[in-house]
């Protein structure tokens, strides 16, 4: 199978799979570190049921499960990237105290639950101690879980391919008109120069993208683009279920696209009018839009009467 195919099988299934592979990390690690208590409470000759190591360990995976979604949110929402890493740094070591609060709840509950259905009764021990403890813990698996996440999605971005601009050749220079003598005006005065205004110059529109995917490097037609999507500092350029990054903020992209062919729909994305095939709008005033491939984007409400009029 040649490595299209796979990602576009791995882009197909793309949720699933990541999905999947967090539930199987935390799961294994579950399990793992339930062999090893159990071992090391043989040891240590402590009172403690062979069940009750496995209910600590699970009970702190599934409260990582319900949590990952938001730090893989907040990853998105304030990126840590060398440019940004004195305003973002102190948001994110905030979010990761939050989030080991909120992972003690959840696993403490769960652990209630399970100790009560054994007839039997779960001591967290001293709080304010045991929430130190567990904030040293969580803010290391916090910065674990934002490596993995940033390490992850460069792989991906590299499988896929990055784009950039071709560099435009510069226009070559006309060789200057022949002099001509001025002329004369009837008292024999020399008449003024005529000074042609100046013509503001049109956006430069690049009509391909260089694309570079895995050491190869191929050539891009913007008129194959579908959508274009924020991400942070770059946008995700959308083709045949492809997304390509491309650095480069969604505002001034659009500067660079043709404006008959693309609108903005929403202030995180842009879509190309002819794809557009209906819009279903919500009880909240906003619209989605369904593309002739069955995809669907978000339209807010703040452009929905300017695509309508588009549309007409």
């Amino acid at each position: 199978m040649t490595e299209d195919k796979w990602l576009g099988i791995y882009l197909k299934h793309r949720r699933w799979i990541e999905r999947a592979a967090w539930a199987a990390l935390l799961i294994g690690s579950a399990v793992a570190n339930t062999i090893t208590v159990n071992l090391d409470l043989r040891r240590a000759r402590l009172p403690f049921d062979i069940w009750e190591p496995a209910v600590w360990e699970f009970s702190s995976a599934l409260a990582w499960m319900a949590l990952i979604p938001l730090l893989v949110r907040a990853a998105d929402t304030k990126p840590l990237r060398w440019g940004l890493l004195r305003r973002h740094l102190p948001w994110h070591l905030l979010f990761a105290l939050a989030t080991s609060l909120a992972h003690v709840l959840g696993m403490v509950a769960l652990r209630k639950l399970a100790y009560a259905a054994q007839g039997a009764r779960y001591d967290f021990g001293n709080w304010p101690l045991e929430l130190f403890y567990e904030a040293l813990k969580d803010v290391r698996s916090y910065a674990f879980i934002l490596l993995i996440v940033g390490a992850y999605r460069l792989f991906v971005w590299r499988w896929q391919g990055e784009a950039s601009v071709l560099a435009e050749p510069p226009a070559p220079l006309e060789p200057p008109a022949p002099s001509t003598p001025p002329a004369l005006a009837p008292s024999g005065v020399p008449a003024p120069e005529r000074v042609e205004p100046d013509l503001p110059d049109s956006p430069n529109r690049p009509e391909r993208l260089l694309v570079k995917k895995l050491g190869k490097e191929f050539l891009l037609p913007v008129e194959e683009i579908e959508w274009v999507q924020a991400c942070g500092n770059y946008v995700n350029l959308h083709r045949q279920q492809h997304d390509y990054p491309l650095r480069s903020s969604l505002s001034a992209f659009e500067q660079r696209l043709d404006p008959a062919a693309f609108v903005r729909v929403h202030r995180g994305y842009l879509v190309r009018l002819s794809l557009i095939a209906t819009i279903e709008p919500t009880e909240a005033g906003d619209a989605h839009l369904r593309l002739r491939d069955g995809s669907r984007l978000p339209c807010s409400r703040t452009y929905l009467e300017r695509l309508r009029q588009r549309l007409v």
